[in-house]
């Protein structure tokens, strides 16, 4: 996907209107935009690359939000600037921190308020990214209900819940900002509030945006030999082609 950059035509378009065509074009048009690297790495290696030269000011501000909306947790932000720290010097790290703690202050709300649980490992194989999963009632007693949280990017398989009778899903959209699409319609954004309702015997995915973690409670609708038929994954292409 082209990441549009607008930042330096904003700034500098009339001042110095090359700089900001390298800036919006090349560096976040070509550089940023290219697949070889995934964007979480990209973030990571502009994050330690700013630190070690000792430029914590706006921009680097600026790159903390976007590692965060990239997929860098605070676990794994706190992690890289003290590994920095031995290289790139000790008040270098000490200025990042300063600013990340503050970036990362609601880094907590991943999950939203049932908060985000354990990896979704039993299920990883039908997943494109990390996923976690919170269990919040237990099926033996009760409908299964969970808080399933995708990372940036993230999105589940195309998959049917079948039944004989009854059966189907439905979503309660809790934080963040994800999609849902059935076969052959088109994609929905959602947000927090929403609710899907999902029939057995549809076809669908569902997941995150781009650049938003999302979490919904899965609630599971009874039903006679209910049961879930995991198909092929939402490819690179269709998830990029989402409007």
């Amino acid at each position: 996907m082209k990441i549009k950059q607008t930042a330096g035509r904003d700034a500098l378009g009339e001042f110095a209107p090359k700089f900001a065509e390298l800036n919006d074009d090349v560096l976040f048009g070509e550089v940023w935009s290219s697949e070889a690297l995934s964007l979480k790495t990209r973030s990571m290696l502009t994050i330690t690359t700013l630190v070690a030269k000792g430029l914590v000011d706006s921009s680097f501000e600026y790159h903390l939000q976007t590692a965060k909306a990239n997929g860098v947790t605070k676990s794994e932000m706190a992690e890289l600037l003290t590994h920095v720290a031995f290289y790139a010097g000790w008040p270098n790290a000490w200025a990042a921190f300063r600013m990340a703690r503050e970036i990362y202050s609601d880094d907590g709300t991943y999950g939203g308020i049932f908060g985000l649980g354990e990896p979704n490992t039993a299920y990883a194989k039908y997943f494109v990214g990390n996923s976690y999963l919170k269990p919040l009632t237990n099926p033996k007693e009760t409908v299964f209900m969970a808080n399933v949280t995708f990372e940036p990017k993230c999105r589940n398989n195309w998959h049917i819940h079948k039944a004989e009778q009854g059966g189907g899903q439905i979503l309660l959209c809790t934080d963040g900002q994800g999609w849902y699409q059935e076969w052959k319609k088109p994609a929905k954004k959602l947000i927090a509030g929403d609710v899907v309702y999902i029939p057995a015997g549809i076809k669908h995915w569902h997941g995150a945006a781009k650049n938003s973690w999302f979490s919904h409670i899965a609630v599971e609708c009874p039903g006679v030999n209910a049961s879930t038929e995991w198909l092929e994954a939402v490819t690179d292409e269709q998830y990029n082609n989402l409007v």
